[in-house]
């Protein structure tokens, strides 16, 4: 037990006068400007517009093979307008679109039914 607290003594002394020098200096990171400005971008984009706040127009709904076809026709039809599938238990879904306001994906959907009948507006997220 006596060479142990002498142990534990010495460990203590040991440790309390050694200096140590770990992680003492500063590092500097040299970055360059353009990934600086791409994450700033980035932050003001993503703080402006989430995913929740915007109206999409479901053209399909059905299994994958349908709703790749679908994406298909939608992208040589529409090609300026962005459209994705998304699956929701048990099905696909075929989501177009990303508007600001209702008003202007009830505009777009007027064009959109001509080829897509059965087109309807959703908020995802609500």
């Amino acid at each position: 037990m006596r060479k142990l607290r002498v142990l534990l003594a010495y460990t203590t002394l040991l440790f309390s006068t050694t200096i140590i020098y770990a992680q003492q200096e500063k590092s500097m990171i040299n970055e360059p400007s353009a990934i600086t400005n791409l994450l700033e971008q980035k932050k003001t984009h993503n703080s402006s517009s989430t995913a929740n706040d915007k109206y999409r127009i479901q053209v399909f709904y059905g299994n994958n093979n349908s709703a790749k076809e679908a994406l298909k026709n939608f992208r040589s039809t529409y090609p300026n307008i962005d459209a994705t599938i998304i699956y929701a238990t048990p099905s696909y879904k075929v989501m177009v679109g990303s508007f600001k306001t209702r008003i202007e994906a009830e505009k777009n959907m007027q064009n959109i039914k001509t080829h897509f009948p059965n087109s309807f507006i959703i908020r995802p997220g609500k």
